[in-house]
């Protein structure tokens, strides 16, 4: 641990140098509420993308550089986990289960991210390309500023008649039907560009991710 402990601000600016953001905390009493955190939690950070510096940053590592397999994974492990042992912090991340730590818990308990009219989660900067790299558990106390109201309470809810295919509602995700219009020909626009509810979410705009981050998540989870 520093000799002297950092402030928020000057986690984000930290945060910023390793091109995340802190989209979302918990505090001491938040933290001290959950029996889901490292023991001596005091403070919880969740780790997004910075966006848009983050996809040509990531491609310029060494993890994308190599073709090796999963190299957002093993670029998350390598930045966060040697952050992490600079703070004395330890690392916690959305993938490598299961058992899978609760990211979307954590988010919603933080107040800056809510449900969606499509189920995902929306985040006031990030609109509904809200996600996770990691997050660091730190052994000290760190204050947040109050939450900002849920976007979608202001919104006509464009992204509830944006996919193209319907496989996005109050019913849930018809994950199926998803892939089955990523495959053909008329899927092109989502598959390249990214998913077209999402994109339709105003909240987002102010922060966009490029098409070509997108287009890596849309075929890793089509597993083209």
């Amino acid at each position: 641990m520093p000799s002297e402990a950092p402030d928020l601000a000057a986690l984000e600016e930290a945060a910023r140098d390793r091109l995340l953001t802190i989209s979302c905390g918990l505090g001491p009493a938040a933290c001290a509420a959950r029996e889901d955190l490292p023991q001596g939690t005091r403070s919880l950070l969740l780790l997004s993308p910075l966006e848009p510096a983050f996809w040509p940053g990531f491609t310029a590592s060494p993890e994308w550089q190599d073709g090796g397999a999963d190299p957002m994974d093993r670029w998350s492990r390598r930045v966060i986990g040697t952050w992490a042992r600079e703070l004395g912090a330890e690392p916690l991340f959305p993938f490598g289960g299961p058992p899978f730590q609760p990211f979307l818990s954590w988010a919603l308990a933080s107040g800056a991210l809510h449900g969606s009219p499509v189920g995902m989660l929306v985040h006031r900067g990030m609109g509904l390309f809200a996600s996770f790299r990691g997050a660091l558990a730190l052994p000290w106390e760190v204050s947040f500023a109050a939450p900002a109201p849920r976007p979608c309470d202001s919104c006509d809810a464009p992204c509830a008649t944006s996919c193209p295919v319907g496989a996005l509602g109050a019913a849930g995700y018809d994950v199926a039907r998803c892939k089955a219009h990523l495959a053909r020909p008329e899927g092109r626009d989502c598959l390249e560009g990214g998913c077209l509810a999402r994109r339709a979410c105003p909240a987002g705009r102010t922060d966009s991710r490029l098409a070509a981050h997108s287009a890596y998540h849309m075929r890793q989870f089509l597993g083209a």
